[in-house]
């Protein structure tokens, strides 16, 4: 380390992150190490292609977890030797960014209708080019240490190009096709939404019970409804065939109330007799269960609300209203001619859009859609026969459900923003309609020479996202990008998006490339607010990344999110981020320790005593076993056990052992402490690669930036089972004596005399534990497990006594208390076993302590 180093290190007492971190990235991103050349095949090389986050987007918790998870593993792996590849990019969004977009001209007074679409969609280009970077350098601020060169857009102009591709050959195969069929309409935006962009909410609704006259009689049939203005569209009433209150009616017509249309009593085995009374008025215009039934029996499908979500002409009176006027005006009508049997408050879940917070109105739509079976075969296959492998566990199983129950997939949105869908249409001839993978030119009919117009309709965002792995690295070019880097190696993702976009990018990979697009899939946990409900910014529970890394550094961050992460869902914890500014503090002091004083020696492991043949025994299983959990995404106990390590077993016990062996300027010692911070520092980095990055910096056995250095192996020889359990023995010593003396109240700098039978303690005992272990002639006045604490005058002997009696009271009242509740066979069998365990831990340290004051 040269005097300018040095002068720095000894001037920066604490780690400050505001002051380090733009500078270090900066370092990483002029060094070029995230920018891989195209070598090597996907099988060496590891790869992830980050999940793009929306181009209107501003860096979350959710990608502050999943990229943390991320690049840990990036890291790990480029510092092993990999040629690593971590594909950076952003999404269009559809819905998301025209809406954003929107809500600024209607802040200007303009709509975008008055624009019109082609001023429209250029104004959008406009609002990317200024805003649409904001989250990938938010991500840098985070150290995310993605191939910032390589940055795609879902709607750049080589990313088109392989959606069209994509279009065109599901089209000539006869996936794609257009049909008129239910979709989920969403008024807020008026666009269809897929059935994974519906959340359903509790709502509390009035449950309607409506007598239909059957014609020719004197009888009813009364059905239960909780949106009488539907019923204006109904178009029969269905039973169940073995229902037989009414299999003498199957057949026969009833009278639609209010409209007068007669409806056919249909017999179908869907009809559940038990709910309600047996009988349903089918609506094949707003139900997709009614759908499916009209569908069946041929039933004409009447539509009467509007794509604005208000009552068309087809509702006659009611033309105009919204659906929650409609249903008021309908119901007065109903009860003021006699046909309301009943009504009462009814609770359900009712969808709701995703995107605009609209109630979901079931309607027919003529739509694109592509048809799933021949996708979804291959995709389960390679899933059940853990080519991609799914974790946890239970997720490979929803995934597999779900895919054996996939429906046809509405792949078109009613937007201006997005992928055109490359279909061109005639408006002079009957032609059938032209799809292409680029625009004709000239835009003509080849049947009739008319002018031909494209489609209006854009593409699902997800279809264009289902291409992300290869479209991003040059589909559907061979490009040296995609046969060094296709399949990718890992994909981390919330469990909400699994079939979103997980799914989807299964079936593609294998469909065009022809290869699964990733080996292993880890669905992380959410992160929720700190009183457990979900983070949202609506709810006010929205907490912010960029605040906490201007707070306490990236690395808190980071190391916090990793530490809460598990196969559960946690809260947010402040104490786990805390931690990890406690960490990156205690291993900066650490550090100036080791580095300000140790002599000038080449680092390597030189176990001259028995307490450096422990530190390289933990220090080489710790490798190993962080090493182990990292790659089975057990990131929370790889960090733990790295805190453990550097707080416990470097900071608190081997370097206070050899203080005295460090400031006499031992090589031994001094070179055995430079070679496990570099190693600790290499094993850190990928999880806090700031600190480590710096700290790294004034290492004398530097010779490049840490990022690229490489990841420490175990070294299996330097175990040592004996040295370990040696050491543990005097720190466990240690640790009983320190705790003697807090409880009888020995002032701190107090030197006790003692004695000690049995064993030969390790020269640390009485130095950190200050005893004095040469006593001779006195009288013992207490007892701490082999050590006999002899009379002197920093003690009260009546005062320990009482003390000490006083604690062998609490100790046996609490071992009484902790036996009577194990003894309690009803606690034993009811309590959670972790309970249990817990209380059965408590009472054998209650009683080890009991025994150790004699």
């Amino acid at each position: 380390m040269d005097a300018a180093k040095r002068q720095q290190l000894e001037q920066n007492t604490r780690y400050a992150p505001g002051e380090i971190e733009a500078r270090v990235f900066a370092e990483w991103m002029e060094g070029g190490y995230f920018h891989p050349e195209p070598t090597g095949s996907p099988e060496e090389n590891f790869t992830v292609a980050i999940p793009p986050p929306n181009v209107t987007g501003a860096l979350h918790m959710g990608h502050a977890l999943n990229g943390s998870m991320q690049d840990a593993l990036v890291r790990m792996n480029r510092m092993r030797g990999r040629n690593t590849l971590w594909i950076l990019g952003t999404d269009h969004a559809g819905i998301a960014t025209q809406a954003v977009v929107e809500k600024g001209l209607r802040a200007e007074g303009k709509s975008r209708q008055e624009l019109g679409r082609e001023a429209f969609v250029e104004r959008v280009w406009e609002w990317k080019e200024e805003y649409g970077s904001r989250i990938v350098e938010q991500y840098k601020r985070l150290g995310a240490s993605c191939d910032y060169e390589r940055e795609r857009f879902t709607l750049d102009e080589g990313y088109v190009r392989a959606v069209h591709k994509v279009f065109k050959q599901l089209y000539d195969k006869g996936y794609i096709y257009r049909d008129n069929y239910m979709v989920n309409w969403d008024p807020g935006t008026r666009s269809a939404i897929s059935d994974l962009e519906v959340e359903n909410r509790e709502v509390t609704d009035s449950l309607w019970s409506v007598d239909y006259p059957v014609e020719g009689t004197d009888r009813v049939l009364t059905v239960a409804t909780v949106r009488p203005e539907t019923m204006l569209a109904d178009t029969a009433v269905a039973v169940n065939p073995d229902d037989e209150r009414y299999v003498d009616l199957v057949g026969k017509f009833c009278t639609l109330p209010l409209v007068g249309r007669r409806l056919p009593i249909i017999a179908d085995a869907y009809v559940d007799p038990e709910f309600g009374t047996g009988a349903l008025k089918i609506t094949p215009g707003h139900d997709i269960n009614d759908f499916e039934i009209g569908r069946r029996h041929g039933l004409e499908e009447i539509i009467v609300i509007g794509p604005d979500g208000r009552m068309n002409e087809e509702a006659g009176e009611f033309e105009g209203m919204t659906v929650a006027e409609a249903q008021r005006a309908v119901g007065a009508r109903l009860r003021d001619e006699g046909f309301l049997r009943d009504e009462q408050p009814y609770t359900h879940a009712v969808p709701f859009s995703h995107r605009s917070g609209e109630r979901i109105e079931p309607l027919i739509s003529l739509q694109w859609f592509c048809r799933m079976d021949e996708l979804a075969a291959p995709a389960i296959g390679v899933v059940e026969d853990d080519e991609v492998r799914i974790q946890p566990e239970q997720w490979k199983r929803v995934y597999l459900n779900w895919m054996e129950e996939i429906r046809p997939w509405c792949v078109s949105r009613q937007l201006w923003w997005g992928h055109q869908i490359p279909v061109w249409y005639c408006g002079d001839c009957d032609a059938d309609p032209l799809v292409a993978e680029v625009a004709p030119d000239p835009a003509e009919c080849p049947e009739c020479g008319g002018v031909l117009r494209q489609e209006e309709d854009v593409l699902d965002t997800w279809f264009s996202s289902a291409l992300w792995p290869f479209a991003t690295l040059g589909w559907p070019d061979d490009t040296p990008d995609l046969r060094a880097f296709y399949p990718t190696s890992f994909l981390t993702t919330a469990r909400e998006i699994l079939f979103l976009w997980v799914a989807r990018m299964v079936m593609m990979g294998l469909e065009f490339p022809g290869r699964i697009p990733f080996r292993d899939v880890y669905v992380h946990s959410v992160i929720q607010a700190r009183d457990g409900r979900r983070m949202s910014k609506s709810l006010g529970t929205g907490i912010d990344p960029l605040e906490e890394i201007d707070q306490r550094g990236a690395d808190a961050l980071r190391f916090g999110l990793l530490a809460m992460s598990s196969t559960q869902d946690v809260r947010y914890s402040d104490a786990k981020v805390e931690q990890g500014s406690d960490l990156a503090n205690k291993l900066w002091n650490a550090s100036r320790l080791i580095l300000l004083n140790a002599a000038e020696v080449e680092p390597g492991p030189r176990p001259a005593r028995i307490e450096d043949r422990w530190l390289l025994s933990r220090l080489e299983k710790t490798i190993a076993s962080v090493t182990e959990k990292l790659e089975a995404c057990d990131f929370a106990h790889a960090v733990q056990e790295c805190y453990g390590f550097v707080y416990g077993d470097l900071c608190d016990w081997y370097l206070e052992i050899v203080k005295p062996r460090l400031y006499d300027g031992e090589e031994d010692v001094s070179a055995t402490l430079l070679y496990a911070l570099e190693r600790v520092l290499a094993l850190l980095h990928p999880t806090m690669p700031f600190v480590t990055e710096e700290l790294w910096s004034f290492h004398p056995a530097r010779d490049g930036h840490l990022v690229v250095h490489a990841f420490p192996t175990a070294d299996e020889s330097l175990f040592d089972d004996d040295a370990e359990a040696e050491i543990a023995e005097g720190i466990a010593l240690t640790r009983s004596l320190r705790a003697w003396r807090d409880l009888v109240g020995v002032p701190a700098r107090a030197v006790l005399p003692a004695v000690i039978d049995g064993m030969a303690p390790s020269e640390f005992v009485g130095r950190l534990s200050r005893f004095a272990f040469d006593g001779v002639g006195a009288d013992p006045v207490a007892s701490v497990g082999p050590v006999r604490v002899l009379a002197s005058d920093e003690l009260d002997v009546g005062a320990v006594e009482e003390r000490l009696g006083k604690r062998r009271e609490e100790l046996t009242a609490e071992i009484n208390r902790a036996e009577r509740k194990l003894g309690n066979q009803g606690f034993v069998a009811k309590a959670p076993p972790i309970v249990v365990e817990e209380e059965r831990g408590k009472l054998e340290r209650y009683r080890a302590e009991l025994a150790e004051l004699g």
